[in-house]
This record gives C-alpha cells, structure tokens and sequence, in this order.
C-alpha cells in the first residue's frame, strides 16, 4: 500500500449509480476488522463509533435533508446507551437489523415526499433563494417545514433553469426530475439481494469514515475513479467543479490546464450547460464526462457569471465560452520561477504546487536547479517559497525539499497504529540555500507543505508566513490498490486508511492546528472555515519528544555506533537567527496593511465571501497582495540582517569557503548563524 499525504478533493458518488460489490454481512464484519487493524485510533467499533456510523448511514441515504423529519430517526440520531452497544453486538455478529430499519423508514420517507411535492404552489414560489441556504442544515422538524424546504430548493433549481430558452430549460427540469426519480427507484430496490448489497455497501462507507475524515471504503468503480483521479492525467478543461444544486461552480482552475491558459473562464462561474446540454441536476461524475474529452477538441460551456451592472447594481450575466480540451496533470503541478531586483541584487520566488517525482524529473531537483540559476545569474539575497494552496504530494520530497536549507538532521517523524515512531532524515550535508527564507503559506496549506514549513521554522531556517495557519492534516494514509494493480480491484472493494500522524523535529504535528505563521498576512481564506478542524471526524492532535539531538533510536541497535559516526558530522543546528528581528518585522507588517487602502477594501470583500469558496484567488484587482507584503517582509529582513553585519553576501561568502573550517566556524558562532 503506497503512503498518501496529499490532501485531496475527490468527487462524491451515488451508491446506487455503480455496480454494487456483491458483499456478505461477514465480508463487512471482516472488512471493517481489516480495516481498524491498520487505523493509527480506531481498532474496535464502540457505542461511541457506533453513532458516528448511525449518523453517517443517515446522512449517506438523505444528503440534502429533503426526506427525513426529525420524528422518523430519532431513535438513531441521539441513540441510547442501551441500543448503541446493541448496534456493536449486533455488527460484530454479521446482524444489520438496525441498518435495514433505517433503510425501511427512508423508503417511507419516499413516499411522503412525493406527496408533497404534489401539493407545492409552483406559480407561487418563493424568490431570492440562496444556495447557501442549505449548507449545513438541520433535520426538518416536521412536515411543514419540509415542504418549505423542498418549496425553496424548487425555486432555486427552477430560477436557474429559467436563464435557459424554452427548450433548455424544459430538458434542465426533466433532467433534475430523472434523477430524483432514478435514485428513489432504487432505492425502493424489491429485490432482495440487490436491497442488501445496497445497505451492507452503505455500512461499510458509514463505518470507514465514522473513523476519521480521510478514511473511506470504494466499492470498485469508485475504487478505479480514485486510483485515476490521483495518479493519472485526462483530457479535459482542468476545472474543479462544486456542486451547487443550481449548477457546478467553478471553485479553482488548475495551473497551466487549458481552462487556466485560455482565461475564458473565471473562479465562482456556474456552468449550467454543456454543449448545449443542460447539467443542472446531473451527477457531478456526469456533468464531469461530459466536459472531458479527446485533446484538441472543442466543448461549449454555458456559464452564470455574477457581474455588476451599469447602475452599480449585482446581476448575473449567461455566457457561452468555448474552450479547447488538452491534457490536464492530475498528479502533479510542477513549479514557478523567478525573481525581483532589490538594491544591487534580487530576491527569488519559487512556487511550488506539488511534492512530486518521476523517472526524470521531482520538486527538490527543479528547485535545486533554480535556486543554482539565480545564485549564478544574480546576486541572491533572499528567497520566498510560496507554498499556498500546495496540497501535498510524496513524503520522500518533503524531505529533500527541506534538505535544500539545512544540513544533515531529522526532517519528519512519522507513528504508525502500533505506536512506532520512525525519523526520516536529511543525509545530505551541503546546503542549496543559506541565507535569508520566508515561506509563505496560507490555509489550503497541506501535508507535505506543512511538513516543510514547520520543519524549517523549527530549525529557525525559515519565518513562516501568510494566513494565520495552515490546513492542519498531520495525518497519512495507504490504499489498498496500487498503481501498477488498476486492473485487478478486489471485487469486495477497496479502502484508504489512516495509518498514522508525522511529526517534525520539534516533535509538533500540525494534525488539527496546522502550522502557525510568524507574521500574519492575511488572504483570500482568512475568512475560511477551511482546515482539518472544520472536518467531521478529524483525527486528534498529538506530540512527541523533540529530535534536535538524534539520538538513532530508531536504528537497528547493531548498526547504531556505525552509523552515528558518519551522521553525526554536520549536524543542523536550531538558530535563532531570526528572532531579534521578529517583533519589529511584525510591525512593519501590519502597519503596510493597516495603511494601505487596497488591502483594507481587499480584507472587506474577504470578510464577505462564503466560506465554502476554495477558489485560488491570490488576486484582487491586478495584484496579489499577499506576495505583495511578503516581498515587504523580505526587504525588511535582508536591510536589518545587512545593519547588523549578519547577512553574507557572495563575496563574503566566497571569502569564507576560501578560509580555514575553524575560521568558519567561529564566524558562525559569532554572528550565531
């Protein structure tokens, strides 16, 4: 099973869209005992567990709370002690009795909706409905406030249909009213066997993610779309989409995709149609089939874009923006380069999306090789690293990454589910970059990202800045099917599971808290409910002892002496070269922003935005100000490292490789680099 750090944002199915898995009450009692086997927490259901699974079961049958009321489950929302512990005697026998029960009252549930969609007034809707309106909602108490909500949802779906001509919008309705009606079908499924596979497949998806938010069981169509949708590439628009009920909101557009190169379409455009074909009320793996195809091909899409009108007044515009389909790298952005003069020399940029490697090329080789250009064609007198929105990737490159700024130390620590702690290390002594370091980040920050940040802010390499934290995953996960094994799924399905939390050498996790800035500056996220804390079941936090001075514990106690005479040469040392400058850069800072107009009105629109937006809007107007205020900070550093005598610039530099090791090495001391 292959380590998974990268956060990732997969797409949800219907259960009974794909071919269900022909599972057994006992492939679900064995399934989920493999499954907590390997759980880094979790390693036998308990009545706790067992109300996640109960609350999970119902939110699976019911996503958008359109069929239950509160009186028809809740014996199953707040469970007694008695029956939950019932619940756990029951599961671990291979009886889902209480699972069936539930699925009964869903299909009552049916029933009672379509009733009262009968009843609904469609000339006498209500108006102005948000999406927003059903993120987050509570069970309907009863039978009247179900009908609203389904009143309103209707008047949402049917005023977005509205923008079509005639005939769209009569496909649009008919399309919404299919699926419905396609989901409810079967899931008044008569017969026996299929109706089993449909619930012991739901137990065993309820049950995977009551663990933790990042563990999850695939039957084996999903299982492939995984796989695809992390390792492989496509040919599409390379848009990630949300699904808003009234459309499929365009939430980021992937670096150097066609739909990012073209600049046609924008993050929070609505597509409602695609090549003429209205996708309001599609599945979103539909509406996603539909916008992919060959390379070099045309698709039509119509969008719903919010603009401001002549009088100053919001309004929605209808665009069809055509774009050409390429070849979209899922697996991994790369990077980007490049530098701005500051006094007789520049600063670097390097931005990474990914930690990624192939047979010719990985993240730490490009940004060694950049890092060589720039000292070569330049006076270098700082870098930022601009790690926002950077999801993750291998953990062999968080480490190799890191080692571009250190010398020899630990990087990362990781704990499986038994409890062991192993160190992945740094062994290559010579240092790409010494001099100053910032490291900008914001909360879509993630994993290997995280793992990077503070591990160089632990080892006082690097000032960490940007948003207040980063995502806070400081967790890692294995899938059960390889890559090279995409032909041959267990046909009972596959799962990803959390094994385990890393850690860096201060012994910190980010898991929950994430990685916090030195210096705040603010973003488009700020304002963002986003973040490991916000997930449904995350993982709790945890700390191990710091690894400053690597003791080898995890090393073969025979091989220990051997080793620690070579590794122990060249040690990276915890600086604090940073710290007499940090109030006063932290100052600074916030005054640029408090005074700045720009940033002031940019903050105001922020505090504005629905959290749920992810968009990579790094931009407001024409500038990203969030790097803007980073090159500040940098400025700052290099002018009062220069004052104090503690910046080397690169003759000063050449001067000290040319001087005796006990020079340089007092000198280190003196100016406690």
């Amino acid at each position: 099973m292959r380590m998974l750090l990268s956060l990732f944002f997969c797409l949800n199915f219907f259960l009974c869209e794909a071919k269900l898995p022909d599972l057994t009450p006992q492939d679900v009692v064995n399934k989920t005992q493999e499954i907590m086997k390997s759980h880094a927490s979790h390693k036998e259901l308990t009545p706790a567990l067992a109300q996640r699974v109960l609350t999970n079961y119902l939110e699976q049958l019911d996503a958008n709370k359109t069929y239950f009321i509160e009186s028809d489950i809740e014996e199953w929302v707040q469970s007694s002690d008695p029956l939950l512990q019932q619940i756990v005697d029951n599961y671990n026998e291979g009886n889902f009795s209480t699972f069936k029960k539930i699925h009964e009252a869903f299909v009552n549930s049916i029933n009672r909706r379509r009733r009262l969609e009968k009843d609904i007034d469609y000339q006498n809707l209500p108006t102005n409905v948000k999406s927003s309106e059903f993120k987050d909602i509570p069970w309907a108490k009863n039978e009247e406030e179900l009908k609203t909500r389904l009143e309103r949802m209707k008047a949402l779906l049917i005023e977005t249909a509205a923008k079509f001509n005639d005939e769209m919008r009569e496909k649009s309705l008919l399309r919404i009213q299919k699926r419905q009606t396609k989901y409810e079908e079967d899931m008044l499924q008569s017969n026996p066997q299929e109706q089993e596979k449909l619930i012991l497949s739901n137990v065993l998806k309820a049950t995977a993610s009551a663990l933790d938010t990042h563990t999850s069981y695939f039957t084996p169509d999903e299982a492939k779309q995984f796989l695809f949708s992390v390792q492989q590439s496509l040919y599409g628009i390379g848009s990630q989409l949300r699904d808003d009920i009234n459309g499929f909101t365009i939430i980021k557009n992937v670096e150097g995709s066609p739909a990012a190169l073209s600049k046609l379409l924008k993050v929070k455009d609505r597509i409602v149609a695609v090549n003429g074909e209205p996708v309001v009320g599609m599945d979103i793996t539909d509406a996603v089939e539909l916008i992919r195809g060959e390379a070099n091909t045309p698709v039509l899409l119509t969008v719903i874009r919010d603009s401001i009108a002549a009088n100053g007044e919001p309004q929605e515009e209808k665009l069809d923006v055509e774009i050409m389909r390429g070849e979209v790298i899922v697996k991994e952005s790369r990077y980007k380069s490049s530098y701005e003069p500051y006094g007789d020399g520049v600063i670097g940029y390097l931005k990474l999306y990914s930690f990624y490697q192939d047979r010719e090329n990985s993240s730490a080789i490009d940004l060694e090789n950049e890092i060589k250009k720039l000292k070569k064609e330049h006076d270098l007198k700082g870098i930022i690293l601009d790690l926002r929105y950077n999801s993750g990737g291998l953990l062999s490159q968080a480490v190799a990454v890191t080692g571009l700024f250190i010398t020899k130390g630990t990087v990362v620590s990781i704990k499986d589910e038994k409890g062991r702690v192993q160190h992945l290390r740094n062994l290559n002594e010579s240092v790409t970059w010494d001099g100053p370091l910032v490291i900008l980040v914001n909360r879509m920050s993630a994993s290997a990202s995280e793992i990077v940040a503070q591990a160089l802010k632990d080892y006082g390499r690097a000032i960490v800045i940007g948003d207040d934290h980063t995502f806070g995953k400081g967790s890692y996960q294995t899938f059960t099917l390889a890559p090279d094994e995409s032909e041959q799924v267990n046909p009972k399905g596959e799962y990803k599971v959390t094994r385990g939390r890393y850690y860096t050498v201060s012994g910190i996790s980010p898991q929950l808290n994430g990685v916090e800035s030195d210096i705040l500056i603010p973003g488009p996220l700020i304002e963002s409910e986003v973040g490991e804390r916000y997930a449904q079941y995350p993982l709790e936090s945890d700390q191990i002892k710091p690894n400053f001075n690597d003791d080898l514990s995890d090393v073969p106690i025979l091989q220990r002496d051997s080793i620690r005479k070579i590794y122990k040469f060249n040690l990276q040392k915890k600086l604090d070269l940073y710290q007499p400058f940090m109030e006063k850069l932290k100052e600074n800072a916030k005054q640029r922003i408090n005074m700045s107009l720009n940033y002031q009105n940019f903050l105001k629109e922020v505090a504005k935005k629905d959290s749920r937006d992810f968009e990579k809007g790094e931009d407001f107007g024409q500038n990203d100000l969030q790097l803007e205020e980073a090159n500040a900070v940098m400025k700052d550093l290099i002018l009062m490292m220069e004052e104090k005598g503690l910046y080397l610039n690169p003759a000063r530099k050449q001067a000290l490789t040319k001087s005796s090791l006990s020079e340089h090495n007092s000198q280190e001391k003196r100016f406690n680099l």
